[in-house]
């Protein structure tokens, strides 16, 4: 393998997939501000779900809001779950009510009408992702998906698609955590910035 080559190539792909989220995803990152935005302002949070890699994009997005992204805003915490942290919590459902049951549980338990789910899948198809979306749906939550590829069977699901135009699991990670960064900051610069 020609190791500089690799690494160029990936370097120009991931540029490339981030001109296409400028291009094709623009109006959905807005709208996305604006739902998050919205739900703060009426005193409701956000629960965020995914597996593996999407996991630790819940955590790292929980944590830019309940404590901040940008330095320059001084702000309180914004009520933000990652349901993706508690070890119990996941092991005693994947092994009482199936691993594909464990995000819509705690939708089930933590959400309320008019709260948001983002929902974090690269291809669109996770059977724990989808659970969680219906139940969110059930309990009158907003749904945005993070998606990637053709946005597989979650993008009817929710709300509002987001879908990173790429096929390559990595490129779409790292369209995911682009567009996370983009929206807590406009978060809070439109609930705090001024």
């Amino acid at each position: 393998m020609d190791k500089k080559k690799f690494i160029n190539d990936s370097l120009i792909e991931s540029s490339e997939t981030k001109i296409k989220i400028q291009k094709e995803c623009f109006n959905e990152i807005l709208t996305a501000v604006e739902i998050i935005t919205n739900a703060y302002k009426n005193n409701k949070k956000l629960l965020l779900c995914g597996n593996g890699g999407s996991a630790a994009d819940c955590q790292h997005i929980a944590t830019e809001l309940m404590i901040r992204l940008c330095h320059h805003i001084n702000r309180p915490a914004l009520p933000a779950i990652a349901l993706t942290t508690d070890s119990s919590n996941l092991s005693a459902g994947g092994n009482d009510i199936g691993f594909e049951n464990v995000f819509a549980r705690n939708v089930e338990g933590l959400g309320n009408e008019g709260d948001v789910l983002i929902a974090i899948s690269t291809s669109g198809n996770s059977p724990n992702v989808l659970k969680a979306a219906d139940k969110a749906k059930e309990k009158k939550m907003s749904v945005i998906g993070f998606l990637g590829g053709n946005g597989g069977k979650l993008k009817d699901k929710v709300d509002l698609p987001v879908i990173i135009p790429s096929a390559n699991t990595q490129r779409i990670q790292e369209g995911h955590i682009t567009i996370a960064h983009i929206i807590c900051e406009l978060v809070e610069e439109e609930l705090y910035g001024k």
